[in-house]
């Protein structure tokens, strides 16, 4: 296979991310992997993210600079307005004022750069009378209903390790940013976006489920479409959803599990009917062989399956490896933005996470400006 070529569409478009933790520095991760040129402003103290979850942080800060500004002096908001006048996109996540309160506001930022981008990611969003609620991840997916229904046949409901509305949140805000550059570059004008990560939680909630009150709290649930515990201990995801899923599945194991060939678990609609019945069955079956006996009796046949790996298992993986999707930089690992463009090129990563303030002289000389005694 030939080296692919680093995809980078956004080139010459500079972002001003004033955010931290993980929905801002993910928005921004996403730009600077397609090229653009992303500079973490940090306070002095650096983003909290750098000593509560240095992993997270490594991995949502590559391909950017830090410059260390302190915004509660003069000379700071004086870099952060020259930073203004140089960026095209300018994103924070403070809470509803706090920006305002800093110098780094909308229309104070908007008075420097009349066709600045500016994404304010919050927990509620600006206005509305929760604006000033302080939350997290798991508060936002419990208040838009994400937590209300189990992910499993006949178990309560249960978080997930991946904090979802921050990461959509992220995602969404990268989505917005590129769509409102697209249309300032027809009206050259700003925009002002204003993204909740709890109104996201609520999206993706609303898409899966919908907004009817008497909504059935089973009704994304398929017995056979679950994870099982296998004999060593090691779970496995089984696809068994549509009818000729269930039949390969069953053709497998009938030796093993000759009840399973019964006509009630034929069709969708038995399986659903017969589900208690039917995952006690399954559960009872996954435990007679281990992990890796289960894949070489699956492997290759027309059952989905998959047996539930961590992430460093995942990046191993054959496929993974074959298809180019981990990146090595500075002795650290990265999964950059997963997208092959035309068979030949792909974002790449060109720098690690920075150390606090890295580039903080560098770039303020760059803009005319002096940097701080610190």
């Amino acid at each position: 296979m030939q080296d692919m070529k680093a995809w980078r569409p956004l080139s010459g478009i500079k972002v001003a991310d004033f955010s931290v933790l993980l929905p801002g520095p993910l928005t921004t991760v996403l730009l600077a992997d397609l090229g653009a040129d992303v500079v973490k402003i940090e306070p002095p103290g650096g983003d909290a993210a750098r000593e509560l979850l240095p992993d997270l942080f490594r991995s949502v800060n590559r391909n950017k600079r830090s410059v260390v500004l302190d915004l509660k002096t003069e000379s700071g908001r004086e870099h952060a307005g020259r930073i203004a006048a140089w960026a095209d996109v300018f994103i924070e996540s403070s809470r509803p004022g706090v920006a305002d309160r800093l110098g780094i506001g909308f229309e104070q930022l908007t008075a420097i750069n009349p066709r600045l981008i500016y994404c304010s990611l919050s927990g509620y969003g600006q206005d509305g009378p929760w604006r000033d609620k302080p939350g997290h991840d798991l508060n936002y997916l419990a208040a838009s209903g994400a937590l209300a229904y189990p992910g499993t046949w006949g178990a309560r409901p249960s978080r997930s390790s991946v904090p979802i509305a921050d990461i959509v949140a992220g995602s969404l805000a990268a989505s917005a940013i590129l769509a409102a550059m697209r249309e300032r570059d027809q009206t050259g004008q700003a925009a002002r976006l204003d993204l909740s990560l709890f109104e996201s939680a609520l999206f993706c909630t609303a898409l899966r489920h919908g907004l009817d009150e008497d909504a059935d709290p089973t009704a994304h649930l398929f017995p056979g479409n679950d994870y099982f515990e296998t004999g060593d201990g090691r779970m496995v995801s089984l696809g068994l959803l549509e009818d000729r899923f269930w039949e390969a599945f069953v053709s497998l194991v009938e030796r093993q599990a000759p009840e399973l060939a019964d006509d009630k678990f034929a069709t969708l609609v038995g399986r659903r009917q017969h589900g208690d019945e039917l995952t006690r069955r399954l559960r009872a079956l996954l435990k007679l062989r281990g992990s890796q006996e289960w894949r070489g009796l699956l492997e290759g046949s027309e059952v989905p399956f998959d047996i539930c790996v961590t992430p460093a298992e995942a990046a191993q993986s054959p496929h993974i490896k074959a298809r180019r999707r981990v990146a090595s930089c500075d002795n650290e690992q990265f999964v950059p933005f997963p997208v092959t463009v035309n068979g030949q090129g792909q974002p790449q990563v060109h720098s690690a996470a920075p150390s606090l303030g890295d580039h903080t002289d560098n770039f303020l000389r760059g803009l005319n400006a002096v940097p701080d005694e610190r």
